[in-house]
């Protein structure tokens, strides 16, 4: 596909195309869940240009190639995937991710208290992007309670943000700092300058 021009003005009044042609809301819930898929897959460039770890750089490279396609995906009804023959989101990007998520459990130690977002900066943007791929999660079950949606794009989502908070715990891990732990001292009452102290 070549794009010539970046601008169109066709969606000055407010409406957008799908893949199909048909001409919706900008705030439609499809547009809503396909668009928060989009700031996920720019959250995770933005964590990508901090990771250090190959590996795990090239994981995540990975996931932004599915996240493209499955926002392309949503870009299209059932109705027309059927017409133009167009397989739907497949179900082994979602094994790939449960074989991505055994790896990383295999390696952290386990999971003994509540994990707080931080440590190394790779790894705070991935915990970033896990709270939006949480909210993408969300916004597609929302979408279909309305209109059918592609059964391995829920599953997808959920697996992801499984595998980016424990891709986060491995490279806080392999940094040698480990967890952040929430500390149980705050929800027992302490008071705060007491917990400053």
């Amino acid at each position: 596909m070549r794009i010539t021009k970046v601008y169109t003005r066709t969606g000055d009044a407010g409406d957008t195309g799908l893949g199909g042609g048909q001409r919706v809301p900008k705030d439609a819930p499809r547009i809503e869940a396909y668009g928060t898929v989009d700031e996920l897959n720019s959250t995770l460039g933005v964590a990508v240009a901090h990771v250090a770890d190959a590996e795990v750089r090239a994981t995540l490279e990975q996931v932004q190639h599915h996240l493209f396609d499955l926002g392309g995906d949503l870009c299209i009804l059932e109705d027309d995937k059927a017409r133009f023959g167009m397989p739907p989101f497949p179900a082994d990007r979602v094994a790939w991710l449960e074989e991505v998520l055994d790896r990383a459990s295999a390696e952290v130690p386990p999971l003994e208290e509540f994990v707080l977002p931080g440590g190394e900066l790779a790894a705070a943007h991935l915990h970033v992007a896990r709270c939006v791929c949480r909210r993408a999660e969300r916004l597609c079950i929302t979408l279909a309670r309305q209109e059918p949606v592609s059964p391995n794009v829920v599953p997808y989502l959920n697996r992801l943000s499984d595998a980016l908070f424990q891709l986060a715990r491995l490279l806080n891990h392999r940094a040698g700092r480990g967890d952040v732990l929430w500390k149980k001292s705050y929800r027992r009452g302490e008071k705060e300058g007491e917990a400053r102290g």
